[in-house]
C-alpha cells in the first residue's frame, strides 16, 4: 500500500436557508447567506493546494432539494474544478440530500462517484490501493443500523468505510442510521469517514472514526472554527490527521459578566472589551457573530431590562468600532438586582435610597417561587401550549414555548418578572 492524502468533509448544507435570523435586525444577511458557498470554494482551495488524490464528502451536500437551478450549477463548478486538478470525488447522500428529497440532479463525469441509496457500494482506486464503502440514504428518515450489509474489507488495500450516521452518544442530534464505535470497529476498516454530526469529533487512535463536522456554521448553535479533515497515509496507515477551517462566518456566544456595573459607560466598556477579546481570539480575520450574554448582579438591571432594543443599538455600534466589524446576532439579559442579606433590610431602610426597589424585587422573586403559582400556570397553560409547533430556528432552545413544553415554568416566568420590577422601579424612580 503506498502513501498519498485525502480529504474528508460533510454537512456542506450548500445555500442553506437562513432559518430564525431574519429576525434579528442589523446582520449581514448577504455574507452570511452566500457563507456556504464561499466554504465550498475554500474546500476546493484547499484540495488543490495540499494536492490530495480524491475527496470524500460524506452526505448533506445539499439542505433539501434545490430551490433553483443556481445552486446546482455552483457545485457543479466547484466539483469541475476539482476534476480539472485530477482530484477524484466521493459522494454520499445524507438525510438532507436523500435520493427521495432531491428533485433535481446534477449529470456525474467519470471522476465523480455516488454511492448507490439500494445496497452498500464498493469504490476502488487500484493505483492508490485504495477501497471506499458507502451507501447514500434512499429515504431522509433512516431509523435502522446500515453497517452489517457494509463488504468485508478488500485485502491489501486501506478500505475507508463511508457513512452517515447518528452514532450512539451524540443525542443532542436526530437519531439517523444509529450504530455503536463497536460496530464500526468491527468491520476492519482503515478509517470511518462519517457525516451528520456538526462538532468535530475523533474516536479512536487507529483506525479513525471521524466526524469533520459541518463545513459552515450556519447558527449560533454551530460555534467556532468548522471546515474539514485533511488525512495523510503513509504505508498503508493514517500517520495524521489535520482538522482545516473553511468557513469565512464564525460563530460565537460571549459571556459579559456585568456584577457590580453601576454606570453605562462601565457597561458599554465591558461588551466592548468582550467583543475585541473575540475577535482576536475566534474570528481569525473572518466575520465574527456573536451572542452576547449579560450575566450578575448589577445595579442597572432595571434600566437594561426596561429598554433592551437601545442596549442592543449600543452593542451594535460598539461593534461596528472594533476592527472586524463583528456583528450582534442576539443580545441575552441574565443580569439579576443586587441583593441585600434580610437581616439588613428594615436597618439600612433610610440610609438606602435603592431600599423600595430591594423590597420590590424580594416580592416578585418571592412570587417566582410560589408553588402554588408555578401549578396554577401548568394547569391552566401546560396543555396547549405544548401542542403548538416549536420553530426549527436556532432560537428553539432559547424560547418561551420551549420552556413551556419542558414545564419550566420558572424560566417561563423570569422575564415577565425582570420586565414587571424594571417598570415598577423605574416608575419609582419617576416619581
Amino acid at each position: 500500500m503506498g502513501s498519498f492524502r485525502f480529504l474528508h468533509a460533510a454537512d456542506l448544507h450548500l445555500d442553506s436557508p437562513l432559518r430564525g435570523l431574519t429576525r434579528h435586525e442589523g446582520l449581514p444577511f448577504a455574507q452570511i447567506r452566500d457563507a456556504t458557498r464561499r466554504a465550498l470554494d475554500n474546500l476546493v482551495d484547499l484540495a488543490i493546494a495540499e494536492q490530495v488524490a480524491f475527496i470524500v464528502i460524506a452526505g448533506d451536500l445539499y439542505d433539501g432539494s434545490w430551490k433553483d437551478a443556481s445552486t446546482g450549477l455552483y457545485m457543479a463548478r466547484a466539483l469541475g474544478r476539482l476534476l480539472q486538478h485530477d482530484i477524484q470525488i466521493y459522494l454520499l447522500q445524507g438525510n438532507h440530500d436523500a435520493a427521495s428529497i432531491i428533485t433535481r440532479d446534477l449529470p456525474l463525469p467519470p471522476g465523480v462517484k455516488r454511492f448507490g441509496s439500494r445496497k452498500p457500494e464498493t469504490f476502488e482506486i487500484a493505483e492508490l490501493s485504495v477501497a471506499l464503502h458507502g451507501q447514500s440514504f434512499a429515504n431522509r428518515h433512516v431509523d435502522r443500523d446500515m453497517t452489517p450489509n457494509y463488504p468485508s474489507p478488500v485485502p491489501g488495500y486501506f478500505n475507508i468505510g463511508v457513512l452517515h450516521t447518528s452514532l450512539n452518544g451524540y443525542s443532542e442530534h436526530e437519531t439517523y442510521a444509529p450504530c455503536t464505535i463497536e460496530t464500526l470497529l468491527a468491520k476492519g476498516y482503515d478509517y470511518w469517514a462519517l457525516g451528520h454530526v456538526h462538532e468535530r469529533a475523533v474516536q479512536g487512535d487507529g483506525p479513525h472514526i471521524v466526524f469533520p463536522g459541518v463545513l459552515q456554521g450556519r447558527h449560533i448553535r454551530e460555534t467556532g472554527p468548522k471546515g474539514a479533515t485533511l488525512v495523510e497515509v503513509t504505508d498503508g496507515a493514517v500517520s495524521s490527521l489535520r482538522h482545516v477551517p473553511c468557513d469565512v462566518v464564525r460563530w460565537a456566544r460571549l459571556s459579559v459578566d456585568c456584577t457590580g456595573l453601576e454606570q453605562e459607560s462601565d457597561l458599554q466598556d465591558a461588551i466592548s472589551v468582550a467583543l475585541r477579546q473575540a475577535v482576536d481570539d475566534h474570528a481569525e480575520e473572518r466575520l465574527l457573530v456573536a451572542r452576547l450574554e449579560l450575566h450578575g448582579a448589577t445595579p442597572l438591571h432595571a434600566q437594561l431590562n426596561a429598554r433592551p432594543g437601545a442596549l442592543r443599538e449600543t452593542a451594535q455600534q460598539l461593534a461596528a468600532m472594533i476592527a472586524g466589524q463583528p456583528a450582534i446576532e442576539k443580545l441575552v439579559l441574565n443580569t439579576t438586582p443586587p441583593r441585600q442579606p434580610a437581616a439588613h433590610v428594615s436597618a439600612s431602610q433610610n440610609a438606602n435610597p435603592n431600599a423600595e426597589d430591594d423590597d420590590i424585587a424580594a416580592l416578585v422573586n418571592a412570587a417566582l417561587a410560589d408553588p402554588e403559582l408555578l401549578a396554577t400556570l401548568e394547569a391552566e397553560l401546560g396543555g396547549f401550549l405544548s401542542t403548538l409547533p416549536l420553530a426549527d430556528s436556532p432560537d428553539q432552545e432559547d424560547s418561551l414555548l420551549a420552556c413551556a413544553r419542558a414545564q419550566d415554568w420558572r424560566a417561563l416566568l423570569t422575564p415577565a418578572g425582570d420586565a414587571l420590577l424594571a417598570r415598577l422601579t423605574s416608575n419609582e424612580h419617576a416619581s
